[in-house]
């Protein structure tokens, strides 16, 4: 949505003086974070972002991100615009796992798989407004959720919080964390959120380049799994994104499951704890994101399965409209003890962050 300096300091303005109430709100509302001609908007179905103004290298406003109008649109919406996505993220085969010699079945709602928590996951529930500051230095929103023992099959109770804060200059932080309170259970957060540098709407991201902090992919089969368990390098493969390439060079040569061509598929990222993951650019605009995060994985979304699918401000996005930089553990690590644990034991602390960097 394209917008003017006005219009955006008025929106604040209203963000501001809504943000004055005390105590916490577990209503369904949209809360605005401002700071100058940078801008989020979130609500709390979901800890969904609904989205992310700022400006081109012309000065001009849009929204980067794809998304829906109202929040009963958001309360319907199967394609996951912008949320937090859990307690596991990404698919669980046959929604089945053990876990300290028990078996657990969760909710299966991917063909024969789980995926992202179940059809009532953390994306599809009313989290609970515990702090917001729509202004300042550093506006924020921390969101809270109780996920209770036995919730779409997952074992214990579960204390989320996620907090989402601007910074200078154009810095989208996100941190999610989870406390098991009294069983041990798995914990995979994510976010869902669909880009689009040149704005929302304006057409597919083909053309945006990519370049990924990842030498290594897992290969997944055609329900997306990784039944393999193998680690592959990328080098040779249309999965190479070590140098800046068009998102679209090699699209026709992958497959998001068996018969529409894409990416759906989890990087492993180099190094550990807090680092850069990926950087995404769009010419026409000269906007760009740089992703930084703590997590050992990504999977890279491109919107494969968006077909005329009804937007936000009257825009309808077709194939590969936006894409998904979903950092996380490694898809189906439950089933899979050669890849790294995403267990979480009573008193521990689950902690995903993030740092989405923007420029002009």
């Amino acid at each position: 949505m394209a917008g003017s300096p006005l219009s955006l300091a008025l929106l604040c303005l209203v963000a501001s003086a809504l943000a004055g109430g005390a105590g916490a709100r577990k209503t369904v509302g949209v809360y605005v974070l401002c700071k100058g001609e940078f801008s989020v908007k979130i609500t709390n179905w979901g800890a969904t972002i609904m989205s992310v103004v700022l400006p081109d290298s012309k000065g001009n406003l849009a929204d980067v991100v794809l998304g829906k109008d109202t929040l009963a649109e958001y309360v319907n919406d199967t394609f996951y615009f912008g949320p937090v996505t859990g307690r596991v993220g990404q698919r669980i085969a046959r929604g089945r796992f053990v876990l300290d010699g028990k078996v657990y079945h969760t909710y299966i709602n991917d063909g024969k798989n789980a995926i992202h928590g179940g059809h009532r996951g953390f994306s599809k529930v009313i989290w609970t407004v515990k702090e917001y500051v729509a202004g300042g230095d550093s506006p924020y929103i921390t969101l809270y959720y109780r996920s209770f023992d036995g919730e779409q099959g997952f074992p214990g109770d579960l204390d989320a919080y996620v907090t989402y804060q601007l910074s200078s200059p154009y810095v989208l932080g996100v941190r999610m964390n989870a406390t098991a309170l009294n069983k041990a259970t798995p914990v995979n957060f994510l976010l869902h959120t669909y880009w689009n540098l040149r704005g929302h709407g304006s057409g597919d991201v083909l053309g945006h380049t990519l370049q990924l902090s990842a030498s290594r992919y897992t290969p997944l089969d055609e329900e997306l799994l990784p039944s393999s368990g193998v680690v592959a390098p990328v080098a040779g493969t249309p999965y190479d994104f070590r140098s800046p390439t068009p998102i679209g060079a090699r699209i026709r040569q992958v497959m998001s499951g068996p018969i529409v061509a894409g990416y759906d598929i989890n990087y492993v990222i180099d190094g550990d704890g807090m680092r850069k993951v990926a950087t995404a650019r769009d010419g026409a605009s000269g906007r760009a994101l740089e992703l930084w995060a703590n997590q050992p994985a990504m999977q890279l979304y491109t919107g494969n399965y968006l077909n005329n699918t009804r937007g936000k401000d009257g825009k309808v996005y077709g194939q590969y409209a936006g894409f998904c930089l979903e950092t996380q553990g490694y898809v189906d690590a439950v089933n899979h003890p050669e890849f790294p644990s995403q267990t979480v034991r009573p008193g521990q602390v689950y902690k995903h962050d993030m740092a989405f960097m923007f420029s002009f």
